[in-house]
């Protein structure tokens, strides 16, 4: 990892595929170049489904807006800052492998472990309490989700469509307008609630390409991973 480039949003694509392609846009920004009360323009004004603000490197602490609210808890912003903070340890520390790089972050949400695995996967485990909610509606086959043009009723404002493909893996889209996102490309807090919903690991192939890996822990967490791959950074808007 090079040194942190002086232009200040790092933008990340979180769930990509095996090749580093797809994934869901994050943008990272230290906190201390954002007044608290200006951290929800600068959101909308970047317009990735979400947008993290590190307050705290060394506690992981950090804040999550979407382009029209802020949440508690979230997965791909997470898995992002997870990633970000663990190469950025990596960076200061050389020593540091992949796998020795378990961090801690505290959103708002509750506190959550982050660990990488041997596959270079990046990985949270997340409580379920604070996470935001969905409509979760299985359809017919993959070939329905994949026709969609967007939620099927007005009132699907914050909803997973799924359907399986096979066993333990299933084909995804997400809908969000409550929190202005029209179609979310890979979504991580819908991960977790499907393998909890579903009880076993799931492998989740999400929007145009992304992909997930989720597993259950208990009834009070569960954990979400994926590739991490980090594109040209932007400046402040």
């Amino acid at each position: 990892m090079t040194d942190r480039p002086e232009t200040p949003v790092r933008v990340l694509r979180v769930f990509a595929d095996e090749d580093g392609s797809y994934g869901n846009a994050l943008g990272v920004i230290e906190g201390a170049l954002v007044r608290p009360e200006d951290r929800q323009r600068v959101a909308h004004s970047l317009g990735f489904s979400e947008t993290i603000f590190v307050d705290d490197h060394a506690t992981g602490e950090l804040r999550i807006f979407t382009p029209a609210a802020e949440l508690p808890l979230a997965g791909h912003p997470l898995v992002g800052a997870a990633w970000f903070l663990s190469e950025e340890r990596r960076h200061i520390d050389p020593t540091l492998t992949p796998s020795s790089a378990h961090l801690e972050l505290r959103p708002p949400g509750g506190l959550v472990q982050a660990w990488s695995d041997p596959q270079g996967r990046q990985w949270i485990d997340a409580p379920l309490s604070t996470l935001p909610d969905w409509t979760i509606v299985e359809l017919d086959s993959p070939e329905a989700i994949d026709a969609l043009a967007g939620p099927l009723r007005a009132d699907h404002d914050h909803v997973v469509y799924w359907s399986p493909i096979a066993t333990g893996v299933m084909r995804v889209r997400c809908f969000a307008a409550r929190f202005g996102i029209a179609e979310d490309e890979a979504t991580g807090s819908a991960a977790l609630r499907l393998t909890t919903l579903l009880a076993q690991p799931v492998e989740i192939r999400q929007g145009k390409g992304s992909l997930l890996f989720a597993r259950p822990i208990d009834t009070d967490r569960a954990a979400v991973g994926g590739l991490v791959v980090e594109d040209e950074p932007l400046p402040l808007p």
